[in-house]
């Protein structure tokens, strides 16, 4: 082994302690489920009706109905997530 050859090896104890650290970031076990729910908005009574007129207001193939649709099924999940 030419003596460059260990200037580029990295020590085995540095790999061990780096590989220590690494696993022992986390202190919670793995097996115990965390829930963190997301925040939901809550709107005034007016705005949901100034929505309700402006959706109605929309053409037939808007795709933004689509997306409202997906919006309202979201913040149904977060709200089953509290």
């Amino acid at each position: 082994m030419p003596f460059t050859a260990r200037c580029w090896t990295q020590p085995r104890a540095a790999f061990a302690a780096a590989t220590i650290f690494l696993t022992a970031c986390e202190g919670v076990s793995s097996d115990t489920p965390r829930r963190t729910c997301p925040p939901v908005v809550e709107y005034s009574r007016a705005e949901q009706a100034r929505v309700a007129a402006a959706v109605t207001a929309l053409p037939e193939a808007a795709v933004i109905a689509e997306w409202l649709a997906d919006y309202a099924m979201l913040r149904a999940q977060a709200r089953a997530c509290r």
